[in-house]
């Protein structure tokens, strides 16, 4: 009875070790590391953008409209009040953090893939009949067995 119970308790624990060991190599992946590293980048990004829009565009917006809190501003129809304004001062929120993550993230990584891929070079080519991707040395396509001329 007494080695029964013992070695129930050898199971649970070695099923919560497999767990455990599970557990640690899903974190240690590199895309929950990734996207760690994104939601902190993330936040910090935030904030900058943040103080970006209310400590430069909107003294910049006060100077046009006069006004530097959209956040009062409403209208009222048959006793209904519309309050416009906070959704004026989301609007310039997001797209600042749009126009931010587009010009500092978005454009710059597009041009970096762009000169990486024309840096590297081709190591295959289109078999001119039936369109399939062959090596540049292949004398004939592997898919219609066209004869094709190796590319040196």
């Amino acid at each position: 009875m007494q080695f029964d119970r013992q070695r129930q308790i050898a199971g649970v624990w070695s099923g919560r070790v497999k767990i455990l060991i599970g557990f640690k190599e899903f974190i240690a992946r590199g895309n929950v590391v990734d996207l760690a590293v994104a939601v902190v980048i993330g936040a910090a990004f935030t904030a900058l953008v943040t103080s970006l829009v209310e400590d430069l565009f909107t003294p910049l917006i006060a100077v046009v409209f006069g006004e530097t809190d959209f956040s009062a501003l409403a209208f009222e129809i048959r006793d209904s009040e519309f309050r416009y304004g906070s959704f004026l001062n989301a609007l310039i929120a997001f797209l600042s953090v749009a126009v931010a993550v587009y010009f500092f993230i978005v454009a710059p990584m597009n041009a970096f893939k762009e000169h990486r891929e024309a840096d590297e070079e081709a190591t295959t080519r289109d078999c001119p009949e039936c369109l399939s991707e062959i090596p540049l040395a292949a004398a004939r396509c592997a898919h219609c067995t066209a004869e094709v001329k190796p590319v040196a």
